[in-house]
């Protein structure tokens, strides 16, 4: 059992965590929540959505938010703590009493793993059940009104399979029209192509339809019947109406569809074995057609395929897994297990004769097609894995900004707000891009998804432990380092050769 006084410092400095920890979360999430609303909010108001939709769009996007800024806050939190013990001298004075940085560092250690859980929690269960509704919400708003998805220069269709409408020019505030063509597919006897200089949009009050007025333009008619049979009309003002346009709201109540960010990692266990499945089943199918090739050149009967039976995969993966589901069948109720009728396995049709196949039916390019499923399947398997350590890389950052910010916070004490934020911004930017890199490269099969998502935690890890063990050597104690001493270190570990300036830059003669 620790001492008294060693649980009574852990507790002290826990709790000098909790409000610099709560105000950066609460700072960095409404900065990054207001650029949102200033990027969307436009767009959002001009469809004429209901206030309460407007704010679900923005109250979805917060938990992809925390999530980033979280591991950031947390690394915040320790810099401007540790900056602060050690400018007030509180360091100096615990370690004249005895206590070591090790034992200082050990329960913001310990802190940091629980946010790291809570981390990971939060990105498996919560973001993405939020991401898929945010997805669906979007979509449903996108089908809103068409006119405000309309592009320059790019036939857009209006209603599905029947309407197609292209502008060169189109302003989105007063809704009028420059170089219009509507291309009008709705008869099934006839097409038409109607043309206009120029045109304004409105809609019905019910919001179904869109009224057009085009002015100077012409209409050119073909009866699909009668090919030779051509009608031209000029018109000075053409007023008509597009029926149908879906422009009333419409929210869609079960998407069945899930992206790889719309998945806990449990399901995307399941997908990834999936994918790994299909890749064994298309590299099998790639050496029976070879093998079939190479028999039909020597005037053998092909070998037919034994298709295996279907084995639905929904054993939990791993123990994490399983524990929720286990969790799950006691805290839910039981679903009803419907019996449903087996059927025979199908019989293999008999395998052909040697006389029915010909030497000279050789497959051009045999395998080709099975290479390509089997590149597509373990491309999907590794947009899936690289995901799941996604998840758990940025709720491990929790714990490896906490293990930087400490020997940064000791070695340069005075460096005050300008190293808290400084160091935290430039961590961020470093630690982000590598995490765009490398999912990028995951994706694209070029590093192993573990490498791709984990390097930028294993650099700043290596780099936060080898800062603690220079500040716990003797004779290496935090002695008070300021904005000068980060320029000399940084200089030292570029080998800059403006170094010889360094004495200059800091005042000497």
């Amino acid at each position: 059992m620790a001492p008294l006084i060693v649980r009574t410092i852990s507790r002290y400095l826990l709790r000098q965590h909790v409000a610099p920890l709560g105000f950066a979360l609460a700072a960095l999430t409404s900065l990054m929540l207001i650029q949102q609303v200033a990027k969307q909010l436009s767009s959002l108001l001009g469809k004429g959505l209901p206030a309460a939709v407007i704010a679900e769009v923005f109250v979805l996007s917060l938990p992809f938010i925390v999530a980033v800024t979280l591991p950031m806050a947390v690394l915040v939190a320790v810099l401007h703590v540790f900056t602060r013990l050690a400018s007030d001298n509180e360091i100096t004075a615990l370690q004249a009493g005895g206590v070591s940085v090790t034992r200082l560092v050990a329960p913001v250690l310990a802190g940091a793993t629980g946010v790291a859980l809570l981390s990971f929690l939060w990105n498996d269960q919560l973001l993405p059940r939020t991401n898929h509704q945010l997805r669906t919400l979007q979509v449903d708003i996108a089908r809103k009104k068409p006119s405000l998805t309309l592009k320059e220069q790019v036939i857009n269709e209006v209603v599905p399979g029947q309407s197609f409408l292209r502008a060169s020019r189109i302003d989105g505030n007063t809704n009028k029209l420059k170089d219009v063509t509507l291309y009008d597919l709705s008869d099934a006897e006839r097409r038409r192509i109607i043309r206009a200089d120029s045109g304004r949009m409105a809609y019905s009050a019910g919001g179904r339809d869109l009224f057009l007025t085009l002015v100077d333009g012409d209409i050119e008619e073909v009866n699909r019947t009668d090919p030779v049979q051509f009608n031209r009309t000029f018109y000075r003002i053409n007023r008509m109406r597009v029926s149908g346009v879906g422009n009333t709201f419409t929210q869609t109540g079960h998407d069945t569809y899930k992206s790889d960010r719309e998945m806990s990692t449990c399901e995307m266990r399941q997908a990834a074995r999936a994918a790994g499945r299909d890749a064994d089943r298309a590299a099998a199918d790639g050496r029976l057609v070879i093998e079939n090739d190479l028999r039909r050149l020597v005037g053998l009967a092909p070998v037919a395929a034994t298709p295996a039976p279907y084995v639905p995969d929904t054993a939990p993966p791993d123990p994490y897994c399983r524990a929720l589901r286990r969790l799950g069948a006691w805290l839910l109720p039981r679903e009803a297990e419907a019996q449903t009728p087996r059927s025979p396995p199908p019989t293999p049709p008999p395998p052909p004769l040697a006389s029915s196949v010909s030497p000279l039916l050789v497959t051009p390019g045999a395998g080709s097609g099975e290479e390509q499923r089997v590149r597509d399947a373990r491309t999907r398997a590794a947009t899936y894995e690289v995901e799941i350590q996604k998840k758990y890389a940025i709720a491990a950052a929790c714990l490896v900004f906490a293990l930087v910010g400490v020997p940064v916070a000791l070695r340069f004490q005075r460096g005050g707000v300008g190293l808290v934020i400084g160091m935290s911004v430039g961590v961020f930017t470093v630690y982000y891009v590598g995490l765009i890199a490398g999912e990028e490269l995951g994706d694209r099969l070029f590093v192993s998804p573990f490498l791709a998502m984990w390097t930028p935690n294993l650099i700043f890890a290596t780099a936060g432990l080898f800062g603690l063990w220079r500040i716990r050597k003797p004779g290496n104690a935090p002695h008070g380092g300021d904005w000068s001493d980060v320029v000399e270190t940084a200089v030292r570990l570029l080998h800059w050769p403006g170094a010889l300036l360094l004495p200059r830059w800091r005042g000497a003669p």
